[in-house]
């Protein structure tokens, strides 16, 4: 695809500002990595800004990658000290990274401590921003957003000074208005998933095995599903949580107490390849999230051909049929839950259709259409800022 398809045919220069980028982990992570890729393919300039957090990628990537220091205020003597003494070099920084790439627009994917050296850009230099909220505020087990009062005070004034609002659901933009003071529009980016490796046929021979997948943090229920696996009471399915983090130890002494030590396996990390192979051989992906802003799980197992059990809390009632392409559930509804694992691995004629329709929707959810969703606001943006820009220059020569 050509910038001319998506846009109004003039390459723009953008920078991705990210609260994290590779070599971790995660949905804004991917979310980044795909969309500058494909800025990059249509003949866009991009750059990822993000913040150093002392770990750097040795992979080789399309685009620059600048991993900048973005210290924060704090309250403590010795913070007040180190405060004085970082944040002026960390700003240097910032501003010589701005000069060397002249972006058309700065778009902050999670807002953190990389919003707020973006907004301050933006405040500097004129040069737009652009907010793409990844459910920062609602699904982080650290609760960033309830101890930072700065934070809360700088995500209200990045909203306020930014040009154009991003989220991936309703249920983002609805946390934003009621607890950030969002007054704008806000429009809705997806997030996509790889259409060109690990799809399979949803009529595919499968196992008797259940997945879930991601990290393990009070947030994502782990423990709430093995509590509706145990209540569901399959005999000969096996439940396989992929994925590493803090709760591990408590989650297998949850498993050990159930007697379940048999039949419930916390698989660890394993790479992307992999985990599309697990996929494909599963009948079920249960996503079990006390508060899921979006769910690209979602997107992999309508992909690999499997039946999808999702959480209802967050933002899946945006783009999840109940009852056509999955099974939305309240997790915390252990009863309700245990139906729904019965639902999918205990009856094929039930869950066939359910993947059936989601293989044929993933279809809508490519990084392409991701990516020509960002152009076109970018170059909305560039568009409003000329044209505000020779606005006021022939109102000045007006009144010369």
């Amino acid at each position: 695809m050509t910038t001319a398809d998506a846009g109004d045919g003039r390459p723009l220069r953008v920078a991705l500002v990210s609260s994290s980028f590779i070599p971790h982990v995660g949905g804004v992570e991917t979310h980044v990595a795909r969309v500058a890729t494909g800025l990059h393919e249509r003949g866009h300039t991009v750059e990822v800004w993000t913040v150093d957090r002392g770990m750097r990628s040795s992979r080789t990537f399309p685009v620059p990658v600048h991993y900048l220091p973005a210290p924060l205020p704090s309250r403590t003597p010795d913070g007040v000290i180190s405060t004085v003494w970082s944040m002026p070099r960390a700003w240097r920084e910032w501003r010589r990274a701005h000069a060397d790439l002249r972006p058309d627009v700065l778009s902050v994917q999670c807002f953190g401590p990389n919003g707020v050296y973006a907004t301050a850009l933006h405040r500097a230099f004129g040069t737009p921003m652009i907010i793409s909220s990844h459910g920062e505020t609602l699904g982080d087990d650290n609760n960033a957003y309830v101890r930072s009062a700065f934070l809360r005070r700088r995500l209200r004034h990045g909203l306020d000074a930014a040009a154009a609002v991003t989220a991936p659901s309703s249920y983002v933009v609805d946390d934003l208005r009621a607890r950030f003071g969002l007054r704008a529009d806000a429009e809705i980016v997806a997030n996509g998933v790889d259409l060109t490796r690990g799809v399979h046929d949803p009529a595919e021979p499968r196992g008797a095995l259940l997945l879930a997948i991601g990290r393990l943090g009070r947030m994502k229920g782990f423990d709430l599903l093995i509590d509706g696996f145990a209540r569901a009471a399959l005999d000969g399915v096996r439940l396989e949580i992929i994925g590493g983090g803090p709760e591990r130890e408590r989650l297998q002494e949850q498993i050990d107490a159930a007697g379940l030590s048999d039949r419930v396996v916390l698989a660890g990390e394993m790479d992307e390849e992999t985990v599309a192979r697990r996929i494909g051989e599963a009948a079920a992906v249960v996503i079990p999230s006390r508060s899921e802003s979006f769910g690209i799980v979602a997107l992999e197992a309508w992909r690999g051909g499997a039946a999808l059990v999702m959480t209802s809390r967050g933002g899946a009632t945006d783009f999840v049929r109940d009852g056509v392409d999955g099974l939305l559930v309240d997790p915390e509804d252990t009863s309700a839950l245990a139906a729904a694992l019965r639902r999918v691995m205990a009856d094929d004629e039930r869950r066939l259709p359910l993947a059936r329709n989601g293989a044929v929707r993933v279809q809508e959810f490519s990084w392409d259409a991701v990516t020509d969703a960002y152009v076109r606001l970018f170059t909305r943006v560039r568009s409003s800022r000329v044209g505000a820009v020779e606005g006021a220059g022939a109102r000045a020569g007006g009144g010369a």
